[in-house]
């Protein structure tokens, strides 16, 4: 069941496009924050992860304190009325959620975006960062890619790519670097947005970890190695 409440956001003569922001963290709120003070955006609720992680600032939360509406079970298949044969939006922005998105919602979106914390085709998937220094990368980033009924496979958007230390870095190192990478990833894309053509992913670069595969991380399972343990 959706809650609901006073919608946010700015007054403007124009017509602005409908948003959606799905996911989870102190980055899905920076990105909602964005799309309320945007003129060419109306934020119209928000369905956060559940159940929200302990060590990430609450969406819901955030909702609730700005008058946002927002789905409490965290299900995009629960928002009000989207079963309706005219139920549209325009965007859906997803920053780590973790739903799969099925045909049928794809369909009756404008577009959704979703921010990986991966250098796409590099590292779809879950636990991207883990698997980097697992895999003793130099380097990872943060893609934004169009959704498609794959999973991580849709046309790229922008990327940012940046240094990283397997040799010191933990996790949850490196998932702090990211939060800020994707930050300015998402302000710099999201002005050129209708300018930017999304290329292919190069499916003979892609790889893939799956929820099985996180068994074999060892060391690099949790946010630190103590974690992991």
């Amino acid at each position: 069941m959706e809650a609901c409440v006073a919608l946010g956001g700015k007054e403007s003569g124009e017509v602005r496009q409908r948003v959606i922001v799905m996911g989870k963290g102190s980055l899905a709120i920076r990105v909602a924050e964005w799309f309320i003070e945007s003129d060419r955006y109306e934020l119209a609720q928000v369905v956060p992860t559940v159940p929200e992680p302990a060590w990430a600032d609450s969406l819901i939360q955030w909702a609730e304190r700005n008058g946002i509406r927002y789905v409490a079970s965290g299900r995009y298949d629960d928002l009000e009325s989207v079963r309706n044969g005219d139920w549209r939006t325009d965007l859906v922005f997803s920053v780590f959620y973790d739903r799969i998105f099925r045909p049928w919602f794809i369909a009756k979106c404008g577009q959704i975006l979703n921010l990986h914390n991966g250098p796409l085709p590099r590292y779809r998937g879950v636990s991207p960062i883990n698997w980097a220094l697992k895999n003793g990368e130099p380097e990872h980033g943060v893609t934004i890619h169009e959704v498609t009924p794959g999973i991580d496979d849709g046309p790229i958007v922008a990327q940012l790519k940046y240094s990283i230390y397997p040799a010191f870095d933990e996790v949850v190192d490196v998932y702090n670097r990211a939060l800020e990478y994707g930050w300015a990833l998402f302000r710099q894309t999201m002005p050129l947005l209708e300018r930017i053509e999304p290329r292919p992913q190069d499916e003979a670069a892609a790889t893939y970890y799956s929820v099985e595969d996180n068994l074999k991380l060892g060391e690099r399972r949790g946010f630190t190695s103590k974690e992991s343990v």
